[in-house]
């Protein structure tokens, strides 16, 4: 990942250079890298993923905190697993979000990257005011000396988009949103310290604080975690658990199998299925019986066999 390069090395100049915001690499978005790859290995040329940080419309709506389905990180990852030889992050400011659109395609485009191809899906909308359509890239980009492909929507009539994705983590359809995804959901977080309240139920788990505009349905998770080179099975939790109602939600993974300190390392964490709605018990007593069965039931899910449309994306 490079991040603001002021022109790149000579092994990713003359490539393929495909711009988005890719919040999620969703399957609409890898079918955008895909049909830039393609071409452009055959031709012996490098896919370079442009994208920008932070999100655009967090810039624009500061106010208006956006539900992010991949962080930095997480996006590059998994541009690169879409067919992205490198990926190039821009800093979205005030200089960036004033630029006029012909400026973008002739100093950003084409001089700093270097595009022998520029590459965008049908919705895309860049420069000062979003007056640079797909459409206008099309005329332009001929004029700077590029090539410019514009990728049709993907998935028919209602094309994948995240919002869609984020409205199915919203309501707890795990396979839904995982579908549109093309792989399982995946957070990334530092496991930090919590009330030690799992320890001392039987059920240790490894604390990740989610960012507060987490639109994930309160509720309990069969999931997968990867701990260094090693895949571990889990039970996860978020919400604001109403048995002890001690307020900001957190996603509280209990993993199966599993004995070690945990605390400080990064871990990413896939969701492979929704289990339950958070509840309140009557009893601690009636809530450890509870998490006995979820563990069974997190158990249950990863055990059946992986859906064709959403593999799992940790390695």
């Amino acid at each position: 990942m490079l991040i603001d390069p002021p022109e790149l090395p000579a092994s990713l100049r003359d490539g393929h250079v495909v711009v988005g915001n890719f919040d999620g690499v969703h399957r609409g978005h890898a079918t955008v890298i895909r049909e830039a790859a393609e071409p452009a290995h055959a031709a012996g040329r490098p896919v370079v993923a442009l994208t920008f940080e932070p999100h655009p419309r967090t810039f624009f709506r500061p106010d208006q905190p956006l539900f992010r389905l991949t962080g930095r990180d997480e996006k590059a990852r998994m541009l690169a697993r879409a067919g992205a030889d490198e990926t190039v992050v821009l800093t979205f400011d005030e200089k960036l979000a004033a630029i006029e659109a012909e400026t973008f395609v002739a100093d950003v485009l084409a001089k700093r990257l270097s595009a022998h191809t520029a590459v965008v899906g049908w919705d895309f909308h860049f420069g000062r005011n979003r007056v640079g359509s797909p459409a206008f890239l099309a005329e332009a980009g001929p004029r700077h000396g590029m090539f410019v492909e514009v990728v049709p929507p993907f998935g028919g009539p209602t094309p994948v988009s995240s919002s869609a994705i984020r409205d199915r983590l919203d309501a707890g359809d795990i396979a839904g949103a995982n579908r549109l995804l093309g792989r399982r959901w995946i957070i990334e977080g530092e496991v930090v310290h919590g009330d030690k309240r799992g320890r001392d139920l039987g059920y240790p788990t490894a604390n990740v604080v989610l960012p507060p505009e987490t639109r994930l349905a309160h509720g309990i998770y069969a999931v997968r975690a990867l701990v260094g080179d090693r895949i571990v099975d889990g039970a996860a939790s978020f919400g604001r658990r109403p048995q002890f109602d001690d307020g900001a939600p957190r996603f509280e993974t209990f993993l199966l199998d599993f004995s070690g300190d945990l605390y400080g390392r990064r871990l990413r964490i896939e969701l492979v299925a929704y289990l339950r709605p958070e509840l309140k018990f009557d009893s601690v007593e009636a809530l450890v019986v509870q998490m006995e069965r979820d563990v069974l039931d997190a158990r249950a899910a990863i055990a059946a066999p992986e859906d064709p449309l959403a593999p799992s994306a940790l390695v």
